[in-house]
């Protein structure tokens, strides 16, 4: 029976993280950000291999998002893979952080 996936999320001033830990596994999986003005820079996924394929990584990305929304801030995708969630989520929009150039 597969483990339910809890998020637990760590929220200080100037940074934070979303993470995931799982019975019998020593590491984490973790989606890193840090502040930026009214912005948060997710900077960082990592998922341990013993934990991939469980949609992990997904599911932290949607708790940004919905922080996002709740909370206000919107979100720089510095990091590939969320860079990457939002091209296959044109929904999120709303929360994505306008770039100047």
């Amino acid at each position: 029976m597969e483990q339910p996936i809890e998020i637990q999320r760590e929220d200080h001033t100037t940074h934070g993280a979303y993470t995931v830990a799982l019975n019998g596994l020593e590491e984490k999986a973790e989606l890193t950000w840090q502040a930026a003005g009214e912005s948060r820079v997710a900077d960082h996924t990592y998922v341990p291999s013993s934990m991939r394929g469980k949609g992990i990584a997904g599911k932290l990305v949607d708790a940004l998002v919905a922080d996002a929304r709740e909370k206000g801030f919107t979100i720089v995708p510095q990091c590939s893979y969320v860079e990457a969630a939002f091209r296959r989520h044109p929904e999120w929009a709303d929360v994505r952080a306008e770039i100047e150039s």
